[in-house]
């Protein structure tokens, strides 16, 4: 968090919004989407993002909770503990793997 920024998570009015969802490569064959705009009441671990996707998608759960799938907040790699508020961009890719 940014010095002299501070986040108010009881604060549902200041997080509430929409953020902005990418999926790329397999996941995004898979799934048969490549991006959609989520509506969120409050701020989310991207664990409990992710979570929220897979109830409203059940169809995704073997995808995006049961594979190691890698994810970017805001164009920058995160772990599932990272917060998503109003206003982000949360970008899902399967792991790359080289050769």
């Amino acid at each position: 968090m940014a010095a002299g920024s501070e986040t108010n998570l009881n604060d549902t009015d200041a997080a509430a919004g929409h953020v902005n969802v990418l999926f790329f490569g397999q996941l995004k064959e898979r799934l048969k989407c490549d991006k959609l705009t989520v509506e969120i009441a409050h701020t989310l671990s991207i664990t409990a993002f992710k979570h929220m996707l897979v109830e409203q998608n059940p169809h995704w759960q073997s995808w995006l909770e049961e594979r190691d799938v890698l994810c970017a907040l805001n164009q920058t790699m995160s772990s599932s503990d990272e917060l998503v508020k109003a206003g982000d961009e949360l970008a899902f890719f399967p792991p790359v793997t080289g050769g």
